[in-house]
Parts: structure tokens; C-alpha cells; sequence
């Protein structure tokens, strides 16, 4: 029978006893991870992928011997896997160090393209990874780079401001889909639409979009998507799409004897395999929380290959709603507790389940050090998302940021709520 996805997801207690770092203790306290928006905590089932590669599999690709085959369809396979949480061709799946590497590794592709009169349109929300890259085309090329602004009263960018800044002369449209200081969720549908307008390429910076709400690159249409696997359960491995005429036109930094098809061509040297591997057993995880029943109804373990791309769905929409609902209390809570400022869009905006705040006449790596003595891991400073911070007048100490993860139950938030409240009330 084919399984069909249910209307519910594991529950929290369900997905709890996947990761083992929850059951850390420091100073008497359970540890709670409120850290994600930096970098998610990983269940059993990445850590078993990236061992069994290592120990049973490990080998550099396209030779003659078995352990090499089986790298090889490890990788063909991880390509499959972000195929379907992207809703991309698998041959449209590059890996990568990290997000920076991968859109220096675009800008520099790009910026041999350009010309002292064309411009790129970026935005004041960015994480710097998408800032520094184009800033050098600036120095190398002569190009002018055009910054949109955000309105620090709400946290959101100014949309007049972007489109006014769509030219003919716009060659490139770098646009952040979600802000990781603030939480904002920005109209990355708009942003593409104008920029293709115009002939310009479309990137979308997905790193803090695509833990929270699944990517739909067909229906984005966006030329390039970049996201992080350490984001969403799995190790450092930056995932980057690109439509397969891109990847094969444009002229990728490569060594020369490296393949010009698409999705080699934009790799460059000997990839992080076992990385690889425990980033595709990050999407499977992510599909295996949809709960799933037989059409007789029966629970049973099923190939999470098979449709997973609807799996995937239930999964993304039963996560949201649990974490939305902690997001309202965390910030109905908050906002009501003395010198405790807010920053970003309220619930009721579509938003991904990051809260940052200040406390009043406390540093935010006191509030995080103390945060951290009851058990409770929270980050702080700027995020590298400087020009936010800078905005809001808040450099150099930044602010206090917690994230709600799969794995975040309301009795960490009860009690980051509770500890948060003793700091700002103070002795």
C-alpha cells in the first residue's frame, strides 16, 4: 500500500529522544538549545550517516573500486535528497564549504561579467555573506552596489526603497529570504520578479528561510538558492542550487581538468563526503517527523525516498504551527516584562521562530552568560548581520537572539520566559 503523510508530526517528546545533546547537563540544569538560528543540534540519524560513511564507504569519487561506487551514489544520492526539499533537479544540486564560500564563489563567477556601469541591488537586512562578496566587486570591478534599506521600527525592508533601485543597469539581485538577527521574512517573490524584469539574475539567500518554511525554487524562480545543512539538523555543508543552464554558462572558479557539467563544474576540489552524506540524512529526518500511516491506517516504518517531497511538507507545516505557537508566547511574555526590548516583526507576521531582545542596562553577553548558568543556550552579538545592528543603534554589544527548534518543548520556553524576566527585574 502506499503510505500517505498524516495530518500530525511526531511530537515534541517523540523528536526529544532523537538528539542526545539534549540530555547534556550544565550546572544541574538540562541543557536548552535556543542556539539554532546559529546552528541546529543533529539526531542520531546524521551522526550514524556521517560514521557509516567514514567507516564503511570512504573514498574520493569516480574510480574503479567499490568504496568508490559507493561514494559516488552516496553523493548522487544527497543530490536526490535536496532535489526534493528544494523541488530542484538533482543535477541542479551543488555542495559546498559554507554559504560564504559558495556566493564568493558566484560573485567572483559573475564579476568577470561586469562592467564599471552595472550595478547590484542588495539590502540592508543581509547576513555579510551576502554584503562582503558583491562589496568586492565594488574594488575589483567598478561596479556599484545599491543597498535597500530596512525600517528599524518594524525590523522589515522598505520596499519602495528596493524597487526604486531596480534598474537596467541591475545585472544582479542578492536577496536574503529571511533575516537571522530579526526573524524577518522578506518578499523574496517580489524581489525576483523584479529583478528578472529588468534581465537580472535572481540569488536568494535561504540560509535562514529554508529550516522554517520548504523552498519551492521552480515556483521562486529564482536563478541561484543558497541554505546551510547545519541550519536544519545536519553538518557543515552549505547546499547551493542553480538552474542547470547557469551552472554550466557561467565560469565557475575550477581547476582545469575538473567536469564542466552541471553540477561539478561549480564544485571546486575534493568534497566533504561524509558531510554530504549526513546532510541528505538531515532532509530524511526532517521528512520522517510527518507522521506516517498506511491507507489502512497502520503505523509502520516506510521508504522515506518514496514521495518524499510531500512527507517533507506535512513536516514543514506541522512544524511551523508548533513553533508559532511559541513564538506568541515567547513574545506576548516578553513584551510585557520591564526592560525588555523587542526587536523585529510581531507574530502575527509571517516571521521564522527567531526572537531577539535587549535588557535594559545589561550587556547581551551578560544576559546571554547568565542565560547560559541556568541551562540555557542563547547567542548574542551581531550574527554577522552588522548593518542591522549598526541600524537599530545597537553595535557593538548587539543583541540577545533564541530560536525555537523541532526539538524546543514549552517547558524550555516557560523557562527561558521565567529567566529572562528574573534578569531584567534584576535583585
Amino acid at each position: 500500500m502506499t503510505p500517505q503523510p498524516s495530518t500530525t508530526t511526531l511530537s515534541t517528546e517523540e523528536i526529544r529522544e532523537q538528539f542526545p545533546a539534549l540530555l547534556r547537563l550544565h550546572k544541574e540544569y538540562l541543557a536548552a538549545y535556543f542556539d539554532g538560528a546559529g546552528g541546529t543540534q543533529t539526531p542520531r540519524v546524521v551522526v550514524d550517516a556521517v560514521a557509516d560513511y567514514l567507516l564503511n564507504h570512504n573514498a574520493n569519487t569516480h574510480w574503479e573500486y567499490p568504496t568508490s561506487h559507493e561514494t559516488d551514489s552516496i553523493i548522487e544520492s544527497a543530490r536526490h535528497a535536496f532535489g526534493d526539499f528544494l523541488n530542484a533537479s538533482a543535477n541542479e544540486i551543488v555542495f559546498g564549504p559554507n554559504t560564504t564560500t559558495m556566493i564568493y564563489h558566484l560573485s567572483r563567477a559573475l564579476g568577470r561579467t561586469l562592467a564599471p556601469d552595472d550595478e547590484i541591488v542588495t539590502t540592508e537586512l543581509e547576513h555579510h555573506a551576502n554584503i562582503a562578496p558583491w562589496q568586492a566587486l565594488v574594488k575589483e570591478r567598478g561596479v556599484t552596489l545599491n543597498v535597500a534599506q530596512m525600517d528599524p521600527e518594524t525590523g522589515q525592508l522598505d520596499l519602495s526603497d528596493f524597487e526604486r533601485m531596480i534598474t537596467k543597469k541591475t545585472k544582479v539581485v542578492a536577496f536574503g529570504a529571511g533575516c537571522n538577527a530579526l526573524g524577518t521574512v522578506n518578499d523574496f517573490r517580489r524581489a525576483v520578479k523584479l529583478a528578472h524584469s529588468v534581465g537580472a539574475l535572481a540569488l536568494v539567500d535561504a540560509v535562514h528561510y529554508a529550516p522554517y518554511f520548504l523552498c519551492d525554487v521552480k515556483e521562486m524562480n529564482c536563478d541561484f538558492l543558497t541554505c546551510s545543512a547545519y541550519k536544519l539538523y545536519g553538518p557543515h555543508v552549505s547546499v547551493f542550487y542553480g538552474k542547470r543552464d547557469l551552472l554550466e554558462s557561467v565560469d565557475f572558479p575550477k581547476l582545469e581538468p575538473a567536469p564542466d557539467a552541471a553540477p561539478e563544474c561549480a564544485e571546486m576540489g575534493t568534497q566533504n563526503h561524509e558531510g554530504i552524506a549526513g546532510a541528505a540524512a538531515a532532509v530524511d529526518f526532517y521528512a520522517s517527523i510527518a507522521g506516517y500511516r498506511t491507507a489502512s491506517g497502520s503505523d509502520r516504518p516506510i521508504d522515506l525516498t518514496s514521495n518524499r517531497r510531500a512527507h517533507l511538507q506535512s513536516a514543514f507545516a506541522g512544524l511551523r504551527a508548533h513553533s508559532a505557537r511559541q513564538v506568541t508566547r515567547l513574545w506576548e511574555e516578553l513584551s510585557k516584562t520591564k526592560g525588555v526590548t523587542l526587536y523585529g516583526p510581531p507574530p502575527q507576521v509571517e516571521r521564522t521562530p527567531t526572537v531577539s531582545f535587549v535588557i535594559k542596562n545589561v550587556s547581551s553577553t551578560d544576559v546571554a552568560r547568565r542565560l547560559a548558568a541556568r541551562g540555557l543556550f542563547a547567542s548574542h552579538g551581531d550574527f554577522y548581520a552588522q548593518t542591522v545592528i549598526e541600524r537599530l543603534g545597537l553595535a557593538p554589544e548587539g543583541l540577545v537572539r533564541v530560536g525555537c527548534a523541532c526539538y524546543t518543548s514549552d517547558e524550555e520556553i516557560e523557562r527561558l520566559i521565567d529567566t529572562v524576566r528574573t534578569i531584567a527585574l534584576g535583585p
